[in-house]
């Protein structure tokens, strides 16, 4: 079975060039987008058997990329000069 990657263009489409030019830009985001791909692609080689991992360290790893992506989500935020998504506003 054939398990979607989740990438961050996908996620988030509107956000594209501010995507590109953060990864252009500042390292520490383009060190988090790094980990965060990574990751997604190790979650699929598991989840397509092709890497043997067992449902504890599996779990792990989807809560790691799920935290990834929301410090990710709030980098983009701050950038665009929008809330930091912390206090809800």
């Amino acid at each position: 079975m054939h398990v979607e990657h989740h990438p961050l263009i996908k996620d988030f489409p509107e956000r594209r060039e501010l995507l590109h030019e953060l990864r252009q830009s500042d390292p520490h985001f383009a060190q988090k987008a790094l980990q965060y791909e990574d990751l997604d692609k190790r979650i699929c080689r598991v989840e397509d058997g092709l890497e043997l991992l067992d449902d504890a360290a599996l779990h792990t790893l989807k809560n790691d990329r799920v935290a990834l992506k929301d410090e990710i989500a709030r980098q983009l935020k701050r950038a665009s000069g929008s809330c930091c998504g912390k206090c809800g506003g």
